[in-house]
């Protein structure tokens, strides 16, 4: 595969993203949609529609997108077809500069499509821009709670899915990479919190949008050779970001999880309360292009976790 690796932001044009297809399973009722913490039933047939939208859009955007589920061999995918979260790519590795990392599963039912797309990663990028060995102790690292926020900062949350021992086993990998300062945050440990993309997003190169409660929070600063503590809002500001805190408790994950296409330019669902984006006077002016993603949603992530940037033109 001739990919270019290339992220440094969350706001720059995007050139080329992952994706995954939906299950072939149907999650049939609410009772099971429970049981696989999913927020309610799927129709996958509906699903599929509302991935064609997602890639559709990004495509008509002129964005490469690759769906990662074309390029498993077929033993493989006979497998693939029946795991009902493997759309949610974001969770599985992440490219800090050039560099790609990999994650590693929060849950023993995502493991294998971990390993299924780490094995396509490694034989796309090779092992010098992919480190498939870098958290080989196995602790669980799920990118939906990493944000990049400049060529300088990273922003990860220790909770539900990610570990504070696979930030310290990453974080030599991340500073090799180009960046100085990492900045771990530890939301509170609930379903609604489960990644930091749940709570936060990134939504031009100088606005970062987060849930009120979260300003409250401390964030530990690491660099190569120092540890301290700031607030949130000290942390964000320092590297050139205003803060817009949302005051709305009962906004859903499809109110904050976008996907930023260009510094102009949000994907954002069709059930998202566009009045959140509007709100900060830098914001004004985003084109907002929205598609309908709700049969996805209702597995409880949104667009940025189905998605995971391999290139932003920089």
């Amino acid at each position: 595969m001739d990919i270019t690796t290339n992220c440094w932001n969350e706001y720059d044009e995007l050139k080329t993203v992952l994706v995954c297809s939906p299950s072939a399973l149907d999650v049939p009722d609410a009772q099971t949609a429970t049981d696989v913490q999913w927020e309610k039933p799927v129709d996958q047939t509906k699903a599929h529609e509302h991935f064609h939208n997602l890639v559709h859009a990004m495509e008509n955007h002129g964005i490469n997108v690759l769906d990662y589920s074309k390029y498993l061999s077929r033993q493989d995918a006979l497998l693939s077809q029946q795991l009902i979260n493997r759309f949610f790519v974001r969770d599985l590795a992440c490219v800090f500069g050039n560099t790609i990392l990999p994650g590693e599963a929060g849950t023993s039912m995502r493991r294998p499509e971990y390993v299924q797309s780490h094995f396509l990663f490694l034989d796309w990028f090779g092992p010098d821009r992919f480190k498939v060995q870098a958290n080989n102790k196995g602790n669980a690292l799920e990118y939906g709670d990493v944000f990049i926020l400049n060529k300088d900062a990273i922003l990860i949350n220790t909770g539900l899915r990610t570990s504070y021992e696979a930030i310290q086993a990453l974080k030599d990998h991340i500073f090799n990479a180009g960046f100085s300062e990492i900045g771990i945050i530890d939301l509170p440990r609930r379903p609604d919190t489960l990644h930091l993309d749940m709570n936060s997003n990134v939504a031009a190169q100088d606005v970062f949008i987060a849930k009120s409660y979260m300003r409250y929070l401390p964030i530990q600063v690491l660099t190569d050779k120092h540890s301290s503590y700031q607030m949130m809002q000290e942390f964000l500001n320092r590297h050139g970001y205003d803060v817009e805190w949302t005051n709305d408790v009962k906004h859903t994950v499809a109110d904050i999880n976008f996907l930023n296409l260009d510094p102009e330019t949000i994907l954002i669902s069709t059930k998202a309360n566009k009045k959140i984006l509007k709100n900060h006077p830098k914001l004004k002016k985003k084109k907002l292009v929205e598609i309908e993603v709700d049969e996805l949603e209702k597995g409880g992530g949104g667009i940025r976790c189905m998605t995971l940037p391999f290139e932003r033109k920089s």
